[in-house]
């Protein structure tokens, strides 16, 4: 069956292919952990690690992020699925059962006597063919009211309509000049929380509570400064302080301080954000002002409020600046506001970058991660739908791709055909794959889509998986963002190609462990 590597004995195997195989067990090891996930039947996957702690989940880049696997080709299938996410925010399980294939059955044909070399031609000239074909056939998202659009965001969305809907007003918001910019990712936008409502609004949510209770929960229409540093006056030796000279230093440096935070007031500073701690005069005098802080930020949570607010971040030694110094290093922001609630902090209205927050509700701290991935897959559709627009689903487009891919078979000469082969094989593995887990027949019902598509020359066309006919994708609103489609086909290509060129795997010699290499270091065996 296609899929499966053929059983050799080992005095039938040249011992320069047992790297191969080797490699090829590993890859199909790998896949096998979440080619049941795939299409509207596919099940769940569940993570247990030694701790006891639970993941139930059916999205692939998180089943490939968490498994251990130990075996250097397992490593690079992930690496791949990694990409995939990385670069387009969803297709890790399509990407890798691509990939797995390809290998499967490259592996079977150099077992027949088919030079590697040939191998990997033919398949460099499927995956160009199968690519050619998903781009001239994909269908622009022409605006933010397209119908296909929302499709695209509910089926990456898992069918969560609540999910699509605010996915796609976010693109709406952030609008299609944001979205094509390659450094920005919607995706990174979603956040999930227990208790709260699904929502989408301009500006950002920072997940630190005010310093005490005694500061404002709320302020308006305020100048902002980023403190990249401790509040705190500058530090001064033990041994000196201990001095006479030494203690009039630090009587300075405290004086020096205090004016610092009086000049911040005096410019009408209501927020302040502050990646270290806070010293207690600060703390008492920012209070007293009506000031809200916000301490202890991570570096990301500091980049993100300089960007939306357009301030500059400062250290603790620039507090001895003048008040028009200080100024040009300001922020602003409409609105920051404490949820006590929620125990978040929202920053809206800024004077920098726009951001757009999605801020998804769950019933349950257990399902709030598992929500989150769904509204970041379905963001990620929606901004790679705008990017090249969307193809039919459910395995549709790349079954109706094996009827070009074969026409490039019939013009290449010599073994590189067998190569094409294994891409066609490729193509058929989504559909089977949905097919197999929806209880049907996958040879039965692949046989039934080639032959209508052949008939009516509609590439949308695949199998209902509820009653096993054949129907259009497209009128059913089953569709994938192109970009996914092309990107997984790609990557697949490349990995495929780098597993088959691998014919000896060598011990490299024992080097003295670095530290990031001991944290990193597998426990068990996939």
């Amino acid at each position: 069956m296609a899929g499966e590597v053929k059983n050799v004995s080992k005095s039938e195997v040249d011992e320069r292919l047992s790297a191969l195989l080797n490699n090829a067990s590993a890859i199909r090891a790998v896949a096998s952990a979440v080619e049941g996930t795939i299409g509207p039947k596919g099940l769940n996957c569940m993570l247990v690690d030694r701790f006891g702690d639970v993941v139930i989940t059916n999205d692939g880049a998180t089943i490939l992020s968490k498994i251990e696997v130990n075996h250097p080709a397992g490593k690079m299938l992930i690496n791949a699925a990694k990409a995939q996410d990385e670069e387009v925010g969803d297709g890790t399980t399509t990407v890798t059962l691509l990939a797995s294939t390809i290998i499967t059955e490259g592996v079977n044909q150099v077992l027949r006597g088919v030079p590697i070399a040939k191998v990997i031609e033919g398949i460099r000239v499927g995956i160009k063919k199968a690519i050619e074909v998903m781009k001239k056939h994909s269908r622009p998202i022409e605006d933010f009211s397209s119908p296909l659009l929302y499709r695209a965001a509910y089926v990456a969305g898992r069918e969560n309509e609540d999910i699509a809907r605010i996915t796609v007003d976010a693109g709406r918001i952030m609008g299609k000049e944001k979205l094509l910019d390659p450094s920005f990712k919607l995706k990174d936008m979603v956040v999930a929380k227990e208790g709260a409502n699904n929502e989408v609004f301009l500006g950002l949510i920072i997940e630190k509570e005010r310093m005490n209770r005694q500061m404002p929960r709320k302020v308006e229409k305020t100048p902002v400064l980023v403190v990249d540093d401790a509040l705190e006056p500058e530090e001064i030796e033990d041994d000196a302080l201990a001095t006479e000279s030494g203690f009039r230093e630090y009587q300075r440096l405290r004086q020096e301080f205090k004016q610092g935070i009086e000049r911040i007031i005096s410019l009408g500073v209501k927020f302040v954000a502050v990646s270290k701690g806070v010293d207690r005069l600060a703390e008492e005098m920012l209070t007293d002002a009506g000031v809200m802080v916000l301490r202890r930020l991570s570096n990301k949570d500091i980049n993100k409020i300089s960007e939306h607010t357009g301030a500059k971040p400062i250290k603790r030694t620039s507090l001895s600046k003048s008040k028009e110094e200080l100024q040009s290093f300001l922020g602003y922001a409409e609105m920051v506001v404490h949820d006590e609630k929620l125990e978040h902090t929202r920053i809206m209205g800024g004077k920098g970058k726009p951001m757009a927050t999605i801020l998804v509700g769950a019933s349950t701290e257990e399902v709030k991660e598992e929500r989150e991935r769904i509204a970041k897959d379905s963001a990620a559709a929606v901004q790679a739908a705008i990017k090249e627009g969307v193809l039919p689903g459910g395995g549709a487009i790349e079954l109706y791709a094996i009827k070009e891919v074969q026409k490039a078979r019939d013009e290449v000469k010599g073994m590189a055909v067998y190569g094409i082969d294994c891409v066609i094989e490729a193509l058929k593995k989504p559909l089977t794959q949905i097919v197999l887990n929806a209880g049907f027949n996958p040879l039965e019902k692949i046989g039934d889509v080639l032959a209508q598509q052949a008939q009516t020359d509609n590439d949308a066309l695949a199998i209902d998986c509820d009653t096993g006919e054949v129907v259009d994708m497209m009128e059913m609103g089953i569709v994938d963002p192109t970009l996914v489609k092309i990107f997984a086909l790609k990557t697949a290509g490349e990995l495929a190609e780098a597993i088959l060129r691998i014919n000896m795997i060598i011990k490299k010699k024992e080097e003295p462990p670095t530290e990031e290499k001991e944290k990193s270091a597998p426990k068990e065996e996939f």
